[in-house]
């Protein structure tokens, strides 16, 4: 018996409103796992942008700025 299967016969032996509660938690579940995959996107689309910048040097020296704070 797999895992759905486990869950499913687990689900059944519930109360309704128990059954309400673990399908409140599965739809979070997978709003956390869409946000977690989409939070990886984008730490790598920056990252991405971002590799050919590392190395670069800046234009701009310290005598650049106008207000310098100590």
């Amino acid at each position: 018996m797999g895992i759905p299967e486990k869950i499913l016969e687990g689900i059944s032996e519930l109360p309704e409103i128990k059954q309400l509660e673990v399908l409140d938690f599965v739809e979070y579940l997978k709003i956390k796992s869409e946000k977690e995959e989409n939070m990886a996107w984008t730490e790598l689309s920056i990252s991405a942008a971002m590799k050919d910048l590392v190395d670069e040097p800046s234009p701009y020296s310290i005598k650049d700025l106008k207000e310098t704070f100590s």
